[in-house]
């Protein structure tokens, strides 16, 4: 598949129907049909049947779709760094991060980048650890901050810290006094805590199993920050990292978690990939904002 035949399968598969994928990529549906056709042409198979004015996928379509989508990606990244180049933003770091370090760590490091490279334009991303990795590799971001180690082929991981983690609770309930919590403490306790394959949710559930008490989080979350509002509405108690400073929001408590283990703050960074000096000057930043933790 060419470029622009590439942008209308991945359009289609998005939108379901000509009318839509049209509308999206701001062509008429004849030229999309066109291509379509044309592209089916080329590949010598179907890659949708036609019905009732809708484009259902085949099988062949949704085999392809994952590689599409990961080669659009990177499509879509080349044309926003050269869209930087010609409207002569070619200082430009950016940098992704999951949403406790990017409010606790990069505020920090970016005020003293800010202060040394005025000149410089700073992109910024937030997101969860699943699209954070795809960012780096694709080249949206030249490195990325998340609570997570894990070694992974084509990527440097490196520790800048490690926190602990705290049940989160409302002001007004019975747990919210001083001192750490064990997890015995929480046992028939509605727990909003992370969903099962991360790497928080294994350490909690192999912690939960030496006590006899499952881990089984009656709201999973991907993000701690989204269980602030399930304490707030009485909804359980929250196990989460303890990057933040969750006092700060109102009606809640953070009491200290007794565990055996901390979750990592880490740095992801594409291991074939020169860093530019505006990137390794943030880089040093961000290793400094760690070290400055207290956590």
């Amino acid at each position: 598949m060419r470029a622009r035949q590439l942008e209308v399968f991945c359009a289609v598969m998005r939108a379901g129907t000509v009318t839509a994928a049209a509308r999206e990529l701001n062509i008429s549906q004849p030229a999309l049909s066109q291509i379509l056709l044309h592209t089916e042409d080329e590949l010598g198979f179907a890659l949708f049947e036609r019905a009732k004015g809708r484009l259902i996928p085949t099988e062949a379509a949704k085999e392809l779709l994952p590689e599409a989508l990961r080669l659009f990606a990177g499509l879509e990244a080349m044309r926003r760094r050269t869209d930087d180049l010609r409207q002569g933003r070619a200082g430009v770091v950016r940098l992704a991060a999951s949403p406790p370090p990017a409010m606790k760590l990069v505020p920090d490091a970016l005020t003293r980048f800010r202060a040394n490279h005025p000149d410089i334009t700073i992109r910024s991303l937030v997101a969860p650890l699943d699209l954070l990795v795809p960012m780096v590799d694709q080249g949206d971001a030249e490195m990325a901050l998340a609570m997570d180690d894990t070694p992974r082929r084509g990527f440097d991981i490196e520790t800048l810290a490690e926190v602990g983690m705290v049940c989160l609770v409302a002001e007004n309930d019975e747990l919210a006094g001083a001192g750490p919590l064990t997890l015995a403490d929480l046992k028939g306790r509605p727990l909003i805590s992370y969903r099962h394959d991360t790497r928080p949710a294994r350490e909690l559930a192999r912690m939960c199993a030496a006590i006899g008490q499952p881990y089984r989080p009656d709201i999973e979350i991907d993000v701690s920050l989204s269980a602030i509002a399930f304490v707030q509405q009485g909804l359980g108690v929250a196990v989460i990292d303890a990057l933040l400073p969750w006092d700060q929001f109102k009606g809640l408590i953070a009491r200290p978690l007794a565990i055996d283990f901390k979750l990592p703050v880490a740095l992801i960074t594409r291991s074939d990939r020169a860093f530019s000096p505006a990137h390794e000057q943030l880089r040093l930043y961000l290793r400094e904002a760690a070290a400055r933790l207290n956590i």
